[in-house]
């Protein structure tokens, strides 16, 4: 008789679901819900009596979410939480959640498949595309927008910034003089002929001008921030915070406010290192190889009064 294949679980799947310690009748937050992949292997823990609360600012993966979500929930019956799905950015967190009132808060702040994958939305050059970027496309500039309207001195300051990209005024003049620039592969090849792929180079050379311009695009890194700096807040005592990062800058202010928060005990830091995925989990989805896992529990330290407006 043959064996059953065992179903491979990633590591970071895993882990994440561990370190927030989902419990049955919990509230659990997904504030970046993407396709649902975190969402629904949560939703599985929680039971009827539990709560998952999920944001995403992209209708598009909103509405895709939703009926796998109803899926879902269709096959666990009687045994379903209750799901609560809010289409806004995940520092307007504090906007929709009391206080003290969630178990487990999770951020995995890579750039879903969906929005890679789709030439439409303009992230990535993969394939050819109209230069978009915006995560929430009902409002906002465009990456268009944005590479043909501020100045030269402008655009090589945040592709040096968020894209940490040391050859950033040589790629903003070739930019501005290649104007108007209206598609992804355009965009990539002006970056390229700036700026070409040097020997020890292991990504294209437009990698860091786009990752540049969608932060920028999408205010991602004041997302971050604003998130952590709410998390206690909206955690209660023992309650866990996982965040997922794929690249430097999110990863250094994940790291410097959990470290903060700890030196103020606010946070009781679990992961003395990220986890990291392994090579099988690498091997099977190649984006994973930059992820990095961070996890902290909320201590119960009492946090001083808020100002009006948060």
């Amino acid at each position: 008789m043959t064996k059953p294949k065992e179903r491979h679980v990633p590591v970071l799947f895993q882990q994440t679901i561990d370190l927030l310690r989902v419990r049955p009748g919990s509230t659990v937050v997904d504030c970046t819900l993407g396709l649902a992949g975190h969402a629904s292997g949560i939703a599985r823990l929680l039971g009827p009596a539990g709560h998952l609360i999920a944001f995403d600012r992209d209708p598009e993966a909103l509405a895709l979410a939703k009926d796998k979500l109803d899926r879902l929930r269709e096959e666990l019956g009687s045994e379903a939480p209750r799901i609560t799905l809010i289409g806004d950015a995940f520092s307007a967190a504090p906007r929709h959640i009391e206080p003290r009132s969630v178990d487990g808060l999770l951020a995995d702040f890579g750039v879903s498949s969906l929005q890679l994958d789709e030439a439409q939305r303009g992230f990535s050059f993969m394939a050819d595309g109209p230069l978009d970027m915006r995560m929430d496309t009902r409002s906002g500039p465009t990456a268009a927008q944005v590479v043909n309207e501020i100045s030269e001195r402008e655009l090589a300051n945040l592709i040096y910034e968020y894209g940490e990209e040391r050859r950033s005024r040589r790629i903003a003049r070739a930019i501005v003089e290649g104007r108007l620039v209206h598609t992804t592969g355009q965009l990539a090849r002006i970056v390229a002929s700036a700026a070409p792929a040097m020997k020890q180079d292991r990504i294209h050379p437009a990698t860091r001008t786009f990752q540049a311009l969608r932060i920028y695009v999408n205010r991602e890194l004041d997302e971050i921030k604003d998130l952590l700096e709410a998390a206690p807040r909206l955690l209660k005592p023992a309650g866990r915070l996982v965040v997922i990062s794929f690249h430097s800058l999110e990863d250094r202010i994940a790291k410097d406010s959990l470290r903060e928060g700890a030196k103020q005990g606010i946070w009781e830091i679990l992961t003395k290192k990220p986890v990291i995925a392994d090579q099988d989990e690498i091997d099977r989805n190649p984006r994973s190889r930059s992820a990095k896992l961070r996890a902290a529990e909320r201590t119960r330290v009492k946090l001083p009064a808020v100002s009006p407006q948060l």
